[in-house]
């Protein structure tokens, strides 16, 4: 056994038992040094004496452990790993060579030889590097925009979610808004404020949110555009979605920031609600801007002007979909029937597709090639609907939609304290002098044969 095997612990012993032999230190001393007994230090004086420094190892070192498992078992364990449990991790592949093949080994050995015969990663092995993206070069080139869900006014009001537009050439912060949750209306509110003060952007970067993305492209969406990115289609705007959250760190280290400053800044402002929270705004993103915003690589400004009528813009920023026309001059929307006037149009459009826009302000428009129709709501559907799909990120204002639904009901009556039942129930006790039906019925036949003079 040569030195290399030898331990760190090891190679101090020998140091002070060669003091020891060289009788510059003594057995005392050494052994409180070593933090051994002195029986101890004695013992190792002796392997030492004997075998020099490798005598004074452990003797079982780099002999075979006692509880290793066989070869066989080994090779028959990893056989059956490659050829069936594939996929399976070692915590899984372990339970299933007991169940099913009655092959008992222990986890963290089936671990280590996966990981030795390439059939398994380690953690330091699975872990993956984003490389980082260069910015871009020019302003208004790629915006980032996400939504943050957090308790904003801490324990002064409600969570609420602030949507964020961050440009990816300089980080500046864009566009904040103060919303209940990340929602199509929302977004559009959020980017009828940015357009009015930037223009119009080369691209959004986002998440892939439905609200942005159509996970379904067979699911009825019409081309597979969502109302968000029908809106930008029009405005001239791209959409690109991105696979990671690390992919759009701009923004996501932007709320970081923002969940720390801001908060505390809302905080010494006394600011309890979003709609002081939206007022306060403007100011904080300047001051921010002033203070953490980059120049960018290139200079000049990638915003194109607006150009449009503010009516042209409320008809974009809507919701827009295409109903069927029956032969009654109804159709369906949203559980309830909308029947059209009768016109000179409306006669033609049985069979037709009409368009409906649902604005943002809650007004409803029906349209026929840009034409307004006359409607009215025929009647609702009165049958209860199944649960609705919601996302996670929108879960906290359905559940305090319900909450205030709930709340608005009249209280239900107190139930009626219920009466006592009248139905006998057997006591087992006798009233004194009480007799029972048979013992009358037996004094009653003891009569009657007494009168007829008979022995009883």
């Amino acid at each position: 056994m040569g030195l290399v095997t030898m331990s760190t612990r090891d190679l101090e012993r020998a140091g002070i038992l060669s003091r020891i032999v060289a009788g510059a230190m003594s057995i005392v001393s050494g052994a409180t040094v070593l933090n051994l007994s002195v029986r101890q230090v004695q013992r190792l004086l002796i392997r030492f004496r004997s075998g020099g420094t490798p005598g004074i190892g452990h003797k079982a070192r780099g002999r075979r452990s006692n509880n290793k498992a066989p070869d066989a078992v080994r090779e028959q364990a990893l056989d059956l790993v490659r050829s069936i449990y594939t996929d399976f991790g070692p915590s899984f592949a372990c339970e299933k060579l007991v169940e099913r093949h009655g092959l008992r080994i222990s986890r963290e050995a089936l671990r280590q030889w996966m990981i030795d015969d390439g059939l398994w990663l380690s953690r330091d092995q699975r872990r993956r590097f984003h490389q980082p993206r260069l910015r871009r070069e020019h302003v208004g080139e790629l915006i980032q925009i996400d939504g943050s869900e957090h308790r904003w006014f801490e324990d002064r009001g409600h969570p609420c979610t602030l949507l964020v537009f961050v440009d990816d050439a300089t980080s500046r912060l864009m566009q904040m808004r103060f919303v209940p949750s990340e929602s199509t209306f929302s977004y559009f509110a959020a980017l009828e404020g940015y357009l009015s003060e930037h223009g119009r952007p080369v691209a959004f970067y986002s998440d892939k949110h439905s609200i942005f993305r159509v996970a379904n492209r067979e699911a009825k969406a019409g081309d597979g555009m969502t109302q968000f990115g029908r809106a930008l289609s029009e405005l001239g705007i791209e959409i690109i979605c991105a696979n990671s959250s690390q992919a759009k760190g701009r923004v996501e280290r932007a709320n970081r920031t923002l969940q720390n400053r801001l908060v505390k800044e809302m905080r010494l402002a006394g600011i309890s609600d979003m709609a002081a929270g939206n007022a306060f705004l403007p100011g904080f993103i300047a001051d921010h801007n002033r203070r953490f915003a980059r120049a960018s690589l290139r200079p000049g400004d990638l915003h194109r002007p607006l150009n449009l009528p503010p009516a042209r813009l409320a008809d974009i920023l809507c919701w827009r979909e295409l109903r069927y026309v029956g032969r009654d001059l109804t159709f369906r929307y949203e559980r309830k029937r909308i029947m059209l006037e009768e016109t000179e149009i409306t006669r033609r459009l049985p069979g037709q597709y009409v368009e409906t826009l649902a604005l943002p302000d809650g007004r409803f428009e029906v349209r026929w090639k840009g034409v307004p129709l006359p409607h009215r709501i025929f009647d609702r559907d009165q049958k209860v609907s199944e649960a609705a799909i919601v996302e996670n990120k929108r879960l906290g204002e359905v559940l305090a939609y319900i909450k205030g639904v709930q709340d608005a009901r009249p209280p239900r009556k107190a139930k009626a304290p219920e009466r006592p039942s009248t139905i006998y129930r057997p006591t087992g006790k006798r009233t004194p002098g009480r007799r029972s039906f048979i013992d009358r019925h037996i004094a009653a036949h003891e009569a009657r044969m007494a009168g007829q003079g008979c022995d009883v």
